[in-house]
């Protein structure tokens, strides 16, 4: 397996891809402002015409999403699509096709979150029950607040195995993973669905159907999972997910596993530690960058550009000695 190839920025691999796809948090912004040199980063991409997508373990739909983005000083002319966890399932729903997770799923939802639906559950048309006997179809989140204790829950779980009802797990970011709420509530939840024979689909990175989504999109542009790069700082979410759709992988280093090289002062020791993810986590990506930046041209460079759509390829004239 080649070695990880580390990168001043992303002007050091641009040529190489046509198309670029952004973790959002943590990567281009931290919530309320975009990262140093983010914008000049996009900006360049740009006006080399490539295609950007943003893309997120997020629950907000396209609409709120851009206001965040705006807001942190990211505006819609630097991106050409956002794709979220919360838009792709209400979309999934509401169209009922553009899926095999979404074909035909129904409008009767089980869901086990205790409280007002969800934010991108508005607007949808939906009907949710109390009993999952009646469902279509179950929904369950990473923000799910649950009202009952596991425990208590195990029948609802063995009537949903026993019924044979599609599960949609709409999976949070890493560092909602982490939160207690998760471990001890959905988190635990969903495992034991699982262990039970559920058939659960998961929506979100690093599962399959978000990843197609982005291919399928491309490939409208003519632009294929070879010519493309992801751009995120977790292995588990960004790096495993795009090396199992064949797509090229580019590691954040100040970012979620920045801990992890936060001791090593030197090439070698950073590759030591990038290694240690690598042993960690069975992937290793591409390329890794210091965070998201233009960076300048390397004199080693070894990536030969690749044509843009429609480009014709130029010809070199020989000179002719008279």
């Amino acid at each position: 397996m080649p070695k990880t190839k580390f990168c001043e920025g992303l002007s050091d691999i641009s040529d190489s891809y046509m198309a670029i796809i952004f973790d959002q948090w943590g990567v281009l912004h931290d919530g309320k402002k975009a990262y140093e040199g983010v914008v000049d980063c996009l900006k360049e991409l740009k006006n080399r015409k490539k295609f950007v997508i943003l893309l997120s373990n997020s629950d907000l739909r396209e609409k709120e999403n851009k206001e965040l983005l705006r807001k942190a000083g990211i505006g819609p002319s630097l991106y050409n699509k956002i794709i979220t966890v919360g838009e792709m399932i209400a979309e999934g729903i509401e169209h009922q096709t553009g899926s095999e997770v979404f074909e035909d799923i129904g409008r009767k939802c089980y869901s086990f979150h205790a409280g007002k639906p969800h934010s991108f559950m508005k607007g949808l048309d939906l009907e949710f029950v109390d009993d999952v006997k009646d469902a279509d179809f179950v929904l369950m989140t990473g923000w799910d607040q649950l009202g009952k204790s596991v425990p208590e829950l195990d029948d609802v779980l063995k009537a949903i195995v026993r019924n044979g009802t599609k599960t949609i797990f709409a999976v949070p970011d890493s560092r909602g993973l982490l939160s207690a709420n998760y471990l001890m509530g959905v988190g635990l939840l969903n495992r034991k669905l699982r262990q039970y024979g559920g058939v659960v689909h998961s929506i979100g990175k690093p599962y399959k159907p978000v990843f197609q989504k982005c291919i399928d999109l491309l490939q409208e542009k003519g632009i294929f999972p070879g010519q493309t790069v992801m751009i995120g700082d977790t292995m588990a979410h960004d790096m495993i997910g795009a090396n199992m759709a064949e797509i090229d992988t580019c590691l954040v280093k100040k970012g979620m596993h920045y801990g992890s090289f936060k001791k090593a002062e030197n090439v070698a020791e950073t590759d030591r530690a990038l290694s240690i993810l690598i042993a960690q986590y069975n992937t290793r990506p591409n390329f890794m960058i210091p965070y998201v930046s233009w960076g300048k041209a390397l004199p080693d460079r070894k990536h030969r550009r690749r044509l843009q759509p429609g480009e014709a390829p130029k010809r070199r004239l020989r000179k002719r000695k008279l």
